[in-house]
């Protein structure tokens, strides 16, 4: 290879490693966005705000507890809510909890493109979302969620 070549493929591959390396991490504007989104869910749930909780879920979402059958004791899939059953039970107050007991710390893992995934920690466990970006805003398609040990 002669050294002109070197030179002009050089760039290509640095803007190519560089872009590669950098597919999982989000710009500081969808980091927020989705920090937002994912307190719009928690928030909403522990102040029974079905508007803001409404703002932060697909229409196709859904939500699952991994829990363990009591006869069987074998894992099951528990909990199956979707977007519409979600917001009525946080405009029901079923999520409604003290100031000083909320808890909710996110975290973003990842995103790639138009998906992402992030964490809750909650007083009462942990929700792992999955989210994307759907017509220009970020929103919650799945959590799975797991209870804190008793």
């Amino acid at each position: 290879m002669s050294r002109l070549t070197f030179l002009l493929v050089l760039p290509l591959l640095w803007f190519g490693i560089t872009a590669v390396c950098k597919a999982g991490v989000p710009s500081a504007t969808d980091r927020a966005a989705i920090t937002r989104t994912a307190l719009d869910f928690e928030e909403g749930w522990y102040t029974a705000d079905a508007d803001r909780m409404a703002s932060a879920l697909h229409p196709q979402f859904v939500m699952r507890h991994v829990g363990i059958d009591a006869h069987s004791h074998l894992s099951v899939l528990t909990q199956n809510i979707d977007a519409s059953e979600l917001i009525e039970l946080t405009r029901a107050g079923r999520g409604k909890v003290a100031v000083e007991r909320q808890r909710h710390d996110v975290t973003v893992f990842d995103s790639f493109g138009n998906v992402a995934t992030a964490r809750i920690v909650a007083w009462y466990g942990v929700d792992y979302l999955q989210l994307a970006k759907w017509n220009g805003r970020w929103v919650i398609v799945n959590v799975l969620w797991g209870k804190n040990p008793i």
